[in-house]
């Protein structure tokens, strides 16, 4: 230590502050923005890219280690699903040691969830806030399952309407759909147009939610979807809000309808719930 601060004491006093600015200029330099080559696809393109990624991929059977950090607190657990993209959703909650410790279900717009350690079953109406009770992402269940599968819900009606713009700060072209007041943007790989690389839904108050499809690896029996799926409210960061790295998944294998509703076990106590604020709401 007393041969290095005797160094910098001889060093010449210019060229620390040229070094040092040198360092600054490179930590506070942003990236600066993509520009894309070549022309950009027709909106039909991309449409039809994602059209074909949805007929291709309807269900998944999957582990994932979810994170979230909604509400400040952060909270961690790995999670088996079933999602069906109609809307059909089954999150088991395990815990090193003891197992699962909840279970939430989505079907023909109901909702339940089970604390196994409590021994209580809420079940109501398959709203944002009930469905954000386990995986905290309050959305409808067709779109939380869409998310899941790497992509997302947008409205068949607004085909016609569809543009293309450049997204300068992804790297990505964006297909924008109008529906109304709302507005769904769905992000291509320039350079791979089937690939989606994530999502962005806005409204007349300003933006809604948002997700970051990353790690894209080939699936069996399907095409590349994200080894991480990040998830964020409103204008949050990433780091505000949920996170899920998938272990392993099956797709599109044949689900049981009863695999979306929860028998209460004996000793069970029902308690039927309304729609309450959605976590971090």
């Amino acid at each position: 230590m007393t041969r290095v601060r005797a160094g910098l004491a001889r060093a010449n006093p210019r060229a620390l502050l040229s070094l040092l600015g040198f360092f600054a200029a490179a930590c506070s330099s942003a990236s600066p923005p993509a520009v894309r080559v070549g022309p950009p696809p027709a909106p039909a393109t991309l449409w039809q890219a994602l059209a074909a990624r949805q007929q291709a991929v309807h269900t998944m059977n999957a582990r994932v280690r979810a994170t979230s950090w909604i509400g400040g607190d952060r909270v961690r657990a790995t999670v088996l699903m079933l999602v069906d993209r109609a809307g059909r959703l089954r999150f088991e909650a395990e815990v090193s040691l003891q197992g699962t410790v909840s279970i939430l279900t989505t079907h023909d717009e109901s909702f339940q969830m089970l604390d196994v350690r409590s021994g209580k079953l809420q079940q109501g109406p398959a709203c944002p806030a009930n469905v954000a009770s386990l995986i905290r992402m309050p959305l409808a269940p067709s779109e939380v399952a869409a998310i899941l599968l790497g992509d997302v819900r947008v409205p068949a009606a607004a085909a016609a309407g569809a543009q293309v713009e450049w997204d300068a700060g992804r790297g990505a072209d964006a297909l924008v759909v109008r529906d109304g007041n709302m507005e769904t943007r769905v992000f291509f790989r320039p350079d791979k147009p089937d690939e989606i690389v994530g999502a962005a839904v806005a409204g007349p108050d300003g933006p809604r939610w948002r997700a970051s499809y990353e790690d894209l690896a080939p699936v069996a029996g399907g095409p590349r979807l994200p080894g991480t799926i990040r998830f964020a409210e409103r204008a949050e960061s990433y780091d505000q809000g949920v996170e899920i790295r998938f272990k392993d998944r099956t797709l599109n294998a044949e689900m049981p309808p009863d695999s979306f509703t929860i028998a209460p076990p004996a000793g069970t106590q029902v308690i039927d719930v309304g729609c309450g604020p959605a976590p971090g709401g």
